[in-house]
């Protein structure tokens, strides 16, 4: 007689006391912190338009051209917040513990966008016109998950793209050459990271609660993951840029996000799966070589041209070589 699997209603009532001591967990290690303290105010001045200011310039930017590039992305992407807010509460709900998580990280995520966008346009870091006009586009497409409502695969997501949100804006922070934007991007980063904990935290619940179902839904998310970002304008030619310095590429996808995740909920060392949960492992196994494989290649093609560059007199960013 086959064994009768839980529901996702069912599964989510299992886990509300995880959630419940998670919140916990996360209300007493996260410390207040305040986004104007990272703003340097007094460098602030009018632009051009009804108070008759200075128009922007990109020479009043002291940040790297591909600093540039990634805060934009970064920004945009904390942009469609409202978008998430809507999409997690659909899973999660909006009552108990799991409802009181949701406006927890909802007001948390907020800081980010408006932090962010203070820092650049206190410090005439991007052209403010083109990053209102990416704002609009942008926010005007929202954001709609491919999790289809699946709280199993939703939990997974989010603990990938939580992990992958931090690590580029640290190293898009490294990469400005502005130590205040370091600064708050690294703050910034150790809120993402505790976000990642608690999701990642919940997944494991779900392992041992359900452990085939999550494992076939920690695969399929693994295969299709995207960065809520992706719809941004230009997206595809904005990330190789990224790729390309260094900040965040396929590498470091899959050595410092995905397979550390996976590695902390033990999946290679599972036992008890069934053949669908084994099947399911299997695939994300051959997906995760794949991808090393392709990370390889891609490097190597990244190598060869930054050589082409040096040979030509183009000096690539000294620390995209690292």
């Amino acid at each position: 007689m086959t064994e009768r699997r839980p529901t996702q209603l069912e599964l989510l009532h299992e886990l509300e006391p995880v959630v419940e001591e998670n919140l916990e967990r996360h209300l007493k290690v996260a410390k207040e912190w305040m986004p104007h303290q990272y703003i340097p105010w007094s460098e602030g001045r009018d632009f051009d338009g009804p108070l008759g200011g200075e128009a922007w310039d990109p020479e009043q930017s002291r940040i790297t051209e591909v600093g540039r590039t990634a805060l934009v992305v970064n920004l945009l992407t904390e942009d469609n917040l409202p978008s998430y807010h809507h999409e997690i509460a659909k899973v999660f709900g909006r009552d108990g513990a799991w409802g009181t998580w949701v406006h927890r990280w909802t007001a948390e995520e907020g800081r980010h966008g408006i932090a962010i966008r203070d820092y650049l346009l206190t410090t005439r870091a991007v052209d403010p016109d083109a990053l209102e006009r990416a704002r609009m586009v942008h926010m005007g497409q929202g954001f709609e998950t491919k999790q289809d409502e699946d709280m199993l695969r939703s939990v997974a997501y989010v603990s990938f793209q939580e992990l992958a949100t931090r690590i580029s804006h640290r190293n898009t922070g490294r990469f400005t050459d502005d130590p205040m934007c370091e600064a708050l991007l690294a703050r910034i980063s150790t809120d993402e990271n505790l976000h990642m904990v608690f999701y990642r935290n919940l997944l494991a619940a779900s392992f041992q609660l359900s452990p085939n179902e999550t494992m076939r839904a920690v695969t399929e998310v693994v295969k299709t993951f995207e960065m809520p970002g992706s719809t941004i304008d230009d997206f595809g030619r904005k990330s190789l840029q990224i790729a390309l310095a260094g900040i965040y590429d396929l590498r470091i996808h899959h050595d410092d996000v995905i397979s550390p995740v996976l590695r902390a909920w033990g999946v290679w060392d599972m036992e008890g799966l069934d053949a669908d949960g084994e099947a399911a492992r299997e695939e994300l196994a051959e997906f995760m070589a794949k991808t090393d494989a392709t990370a390889t290649r891609f490097e190597e093609k990244r190598d060869k041209l930054r050589a082409r560059m040096a040979a030509t007199g183009q000096q690539p960013d000294s620390r995209a070589a690292q």
